[in-house]
């Protein structure tokens, strides 16, 4: 009867597993690396920072409700846009918002209201309470634009100022800020992007406080 040495299968064995433990540890190595997320937050943190909290408003100010902005057509996700032809845009493979960014940008503007002391009060909608102006507001554009060295980012934001009685537009104003990238990459992006948001918010928070400014309560109409 003739015997068969397992010794040399056994060897085989253990060599292939070992293949197989390397060849999953290089998958592992050169897999896709998870993305990096980033926020729209230093126009609330830097503000906050650099100056003091006003001084409490009359009872005779406007109340105001903000209304979550809107976003045009493209830029309504958490993907990170960014642009190297006209028309044409693109997204960073491995970077995202942590959010979109018009819902990040909705207690932005609160907290920008709030910190102008022009109302009386600021909330976001939706909401219970009465406010006697409403601020509509939506994101043309935002978006790193690689057209030029250094890149920019490229914000946009259309505002409407609305007498919640009277449905009147007191007032509106497209605001358009650009500022370079100190790094040509999408956390070099986000960093311009939120120093142009922080200077749009403070345009706008002056906005309203103008076009408030003119305001006057309507004159209830007697029985």
């Amino acid at each position: 009867m003739t015997r068969i040495s397992l010794a040399p299968l056994g060897r085989l064995c253990a060599v292939g597993l070992l293949l197989t433990v390397g060849g999953c540890g290089a998958l592992r190595s050169t897999g896709t690396p998870p993305p990096a997320f980033y926020a729209l937050d230093s126009a609330r943190i830097e503000t906050a920072v650099a100056r003091p909290a006003p001084a409490t408003s009359s009872k005779a100010a406007p109340a105001l409700i903000v209304n979550p902005p809107r976003a045009a057509a493209g830029f309504d996700s958490q993907r990170i846009l960014y642009v190297r032809e006209p028309h044409q845009l693109e997204y960073f493979a491995h970077s995202e918002w942590v959010d979109t960014p018009a819902r990040m940008l909705a207690p932005l503007i609160v907290f920008a209201a709030e910190n102008s002391g022009t109302f009386r009060s600021v909330m976001l909608a939706p909401t219970a309470a009465a406010g006697d102006l409403r601020l509509d507001t939506e994101i043309v554009r935002l978006q790193q634009e690689f057209a030029s060295q250094p890149s920019r980012v490229h914000f946009t934001l259309r505002a409407h100022l609305v007498d919640n009685t009277t449905r009147r537009v007191l007032a509106w104003r497209v605001f358009d800020e650009s500022v370079a990238a100190a790094t040509e990459d999408p956390y070099g992006g986000v960093v311009a992007a939120n120093r142009a948001v922080q200077t749009v918010l403070e345009q706008l928070a002056g906005f309203c406080a103008t076009a408030a400014a003119q305001w006057q309560p309507a004159t209830p109409v007697l029985p």
